[in-house]
């Protein structure tokens, strides 16, 4: 399915609401639960579910929700998490990645990995503004949901994200690109206030974490 068909899919408002339900939790969601959060009937969210996982955008499987397993323990279930597959369009196709490829290959050939992290810094801090450093966990929560990061709590201190808006070129290019996502934050978030960025790479999620400062931790 090309990915202009597969972005209508969810122009329906239901569909959307669980696509977007699903997609938050970063992990397996099932029927029952999807359909109490969409406000929508079971048999309504399982026809919208199969739906976005026919175009793609949603990955399913089955497995017993109550964690037993053995005789008496019932029938596995359905359950959906967010498809890996990246999707964009543009029209006409326009072809940014292979441009940020190339650019990242000639960078790193190159050594210029400290000009590219000066760079990314001085970007996020145009992207702040004169407004200052983030004041607290909840705020930068609210920063990074707003450039796509889908931050999540973990342990009240350390937020994590579940996305990397940089993903494609950074499995190519991982020391690269992770510095510069690291400096792009540190420069959207500030270094001198009650939170911090730092790299703490984690198998699909983001390569940088943020978290209260040493100093504001009590």
């Amino acid at each position: 399915m090309e990915d202009i068909d597969v972005i209508a899919v969810l122009q329906d408002p239901v569909r959307r609401r669980l696509y977007e339900y699903v997609a938050a939790q970063g992990r397996e969601v099932g029927r029952n639960e999807a359909a109490e959060a969409a406000g929508v009937a079971r048999t309504l969210a399982a026809h919208h579910l199969e739906k976005l996982t026919e175009a793609g955008l949603l990955d399913s499987g089955s497995r017993r929700l109550t964690g037993r397993s053995g005789p008496g323990a019932g029938r596995p279930a359905k359950v959906y998490t967010r498809a890996k597959v990246e999707r964009s369009v543009s029209l006409p196709a326009r072809d940014y990645r292979t441009a940020a490829e190339l650019l990242a290959e000639a960078a790193e050939e190159a050594g210029l990995d400290a000009g590219l992290h000066a760079a990314a810094r001085r970007r996020g801090e145009a992207l702040r503004g004169p407004a200052p450093a983030c004041g607290g966990l909840e705020e930068v929560m609210e920063v990074l949901a707003g450039r796509g990061y889908e931050p999540r709590l973990e342990a009240e201190r350390v937020v994590r994200m579940r996305n990397c808006p940089f993903h494609a070129v950074a499995e190519s290019f991982p020391p690269l690109v992770c510095g510069m996502n690291l400096a792009l934050l540190e420069g959207l978030i500030g270094t001198d206030g009650p939170v911090r960025a730092r790299m703490d790479a984690r198998p699909g999620e983001c390569c940088v974490v943020v978290e209260l400062s040493k100093n504001n931790e009590d």
